[in-house]
């Protein structure tokens, strides 16, 4: 008598699995083994992320009421930037938007207007606010730039993960990042950059045939590797296209400074640059023409295009780095004293208070690590990016010497006048930050005393640094006549809604309005850069019509003006200028009741809509 082998009663027979199901099992399982295999990767990234939420931690409980308190005229500026871009996912957006200086309207390229960021973030925007928009991306760019610098410095030098860890903070979170994170969103988005770096760096890699004799590399290559060269080539293209439309500036700061490098690293390795160059070159000319291919068109759109300009309208000489801010430490660092403010044009351009002690450590690092081809290059680049910081004359300790900085040399060059020189401070960061990961590796891989005495150093040297939190205050809420939507009661979508007083470069606050309403309605005048100075040149705001001015007085005083029938005539040449469907006055603007007042005498009896008063012209 025989009896079969018990079986579990939930017992699935092999063949009775789907083979969808088998797949996804196999790729849940590889992405576990994965996760595992990179938990220290990981985790690093998940630091970087809650170190940038908590020091824009002010702006989160209430987006749309919070604002960075060191520069909120330039947030409104980029909330209206985001609420512009995101109506591309509308199909209503254009280079050259009218929903700002009506009529004339804005330059997108011209301006700093982060358009691939509120593009891809568009679906942010409309669902949830521009604030909230604005928000996300000051601690992503944080995160962000410190996890790209971190995988640079983990897969293409093959660093030690606490080295790169290390470099990737400074990277990320060093002076410079946290000041500009007051609002430059332009400036702090840098992630692309290490992704620019290693395409560079993985052409050369593909240049280089190797060593002269026949596959005594151990590749068994010969020549270029052609195939390499060219996907190289075109993922550069693609990165510097998408960076065009990130922040310009970033891309020009970092395009000087792979030149300084690329030249300090042929000087130290000539055969490394004979064997190179070729294929290099080539690779170099595939990329630029492919990037061009896309970018001609609005490039000339941003300086000829109408209303670009071809000119900076920043001076050189007020927005040059003082000597001694070097060595200071910035008020935003844990270290840092109010004392130091002043050693700059203000809050959000800490670009070079990197302190002495790093500066110390750095210099130490860099002739311990000898000279290696890369630390010559990385030091060449600090040197020349930070001497053209210091601007066309020297400053020290707020006075202007009579001495002549590297800046004068290519003052007054095309596209150079459009940075400003204490941003050239900027690049010095991810510099000195490879120097300390090339040493802290090294001594990590050493068995003796230095082990542990260069890391002690390098982290001493940080700890100054650490930054701090972002300064952040409440704003006033933006009307409901806004937010309720009761504007369409007197403005049609892509129609024009004049706010009362009108925005300005100094007083932005009615942007607002239209960021809140994602800009379907436009309005006049405002804060951008446009056309507007000496013959044509670039200057901030545009001229403010006579009725324009005649309310700024009465908002500013708070007193109500004698209105006859020349004042009355020329309101409605304004109103006919500008396109105006409507004017509009909140119930709670300081002097409502002067402005209110000045507003009947103009253009009759108001209505009251919701918490406005609105004039239909």
């Amino acid at each position: 008598m025989s009896s079969a082998a018990p079986t579990a009663p939930d017992a699935v027979p092999e063949q009775a699995v789907h083979p969808t199901e088998r797949a996804l099992g196999a790729r849940l399982a590889r992405l576990l083994a994965a996760a595992r295999r990179q938990r220290t990767d990981l985790l690093v990234g998940l630091l970087f992320v809650a170190l940038a939420g908590w020091l824009t931690h002010g702006l989160w409980p209430d987006p749309a009421g919070r604002t960075l308190a060191l520069n909120p005229a330039d947030q409104t500026l980029y909330e209206w930037f985001l609420a512009m871009d995101s109506r591309a996912l509308l199909g209503d957006f254009g280079l050259l938007s009218d929903r700002l200086n009506a009529p004339d309207g804005v330059n997108l390229m011209t301006n700093t207007s982060v358009i691939a960021l509120g593009v891809l973030l568009a679906p942010v925007t409309l669902l949830l606010g521009a604030p909230v928009t604005f928000a996300l991306l000051a601690a992503a760019n944080l995160a962000g730039t410190a996890i790209a610098w971190y995988l640079l410095f983990t897969w293409t030098l093959r660093a030690r993960r606490l080295a790169a860890g290390l470099g990737a903070a400074l990277c990320g979170f060093g002076p410079g990042m946290v000041s500009q994170t007051n609002s430059h969103l332009h400036m702090t988005a840098q992630w692309l950059v290490p992704v620019i770096v290693w395409l560079v760096v993985r052409m050369l890699r593909a240049a280089d045939p190797g060593p002269a004799a026949p596959g005594a590399d151990g590749t068994g290559r010969t020549g270029p590797d052609r195939r390499r060269l060219t996907t190289s080539a075109i993922g550069l293209a693609a990165a510097v296209t998408a960076q065009v439309f990130v922040g310009e500036e970033v891309l020009f700061l970092s395009a000087v400074t792979l030149l300084v490098m690329a030249v300090s690293y042929a000087v130290v390795d000539r055969d490394l640059a004979r064997r190179a160059l070729p294929g290099f070159a080539g690779g170099m000319l595939l990329a630029t023409g492919l990037a061009l291919l896309v970018l001609a068109g609005p490039l000339w759109f941003q300086f000829a295009g109408p209303q670009g300009v071809a000119d900076g309208m920043f001076s050189p000489d007020y927005f040059s780095a003082d000597l001694r801010s070097w060595w200071s430490i910035s008020p935003l660092s844990v270290a840092g004293g109010a004392e130091a403010a002043r050693l700059t044009t203000g809050p959000a351009e800490y670009n070079t208070f990197l302190g002495w002690p790093l500066l110390a450590v750095t210099a130490g690092c860099a002739l311990w690590l000898g000279r290696r081809p890369l630390v010559v290059a990385c030091v060449a680049g600090a040197l020349a990016m930070g001497a053209l910081s210091l601007g066309p004359r020297l400053v020290l300790d707020g006075d202007r010497t009579a001495v002549p900085g590297p800046y004068a040399l290519i003052a007054g060059l095309p596209v150079v006048d459009g940075a400003l020189p204490m941003r050239f401070a900027l690049a010095v960061l991810p510099l000195t930050a490879t120097l300390l990961v090339l040493a802290v590796d090294r001594a990590l891989r050493d068995t003796g005393r230095v082990r542990r005495l260069v890391p002690a150093l390098v982290g001493a040297a940080l700890l100054p640094l650490a930054p701090t939190p972002l300064p952040t205050a409440d704003r006033p809420p933006v009307p409901e006549f806004i937010t309720g939507g009761h504007w369409r009661q007197c403005v049609k979508p892509g129609g024009v809604l004049v706010p009362v007083p009108l925005p300005t470069p100094r007083d932005p606050w009615p942007m607002r309005w239209a960021a809140a309403a994602d800009a379907a309605f436009g309005i006049p005048e405002g804060f951008f850069i446009g056309p507007y100075g000496r013959d044509g040149t670039a200057a901030m705001g545009t001229f403010k019509q006579p009725t324009s001015a005649l309310l700024a007085e009465v908002a500013r005083r708070g007193l109500q003006p004698a209105i006859g029938d020349e004042q009355r005539q020329q309101a409605a040449k304004d109103a006919d200028f500008w396109g105006a469907s409507c004017v509009a006055l909140a119930v709670d603007t300081p002097h409502a009741e002067s402005l209110r007042g000045t507003l009947e005498q103009l253009y009759g009896p108001g209505t009251r809509v919701a918490d406005a008063w609105i004039w239909r012209v």
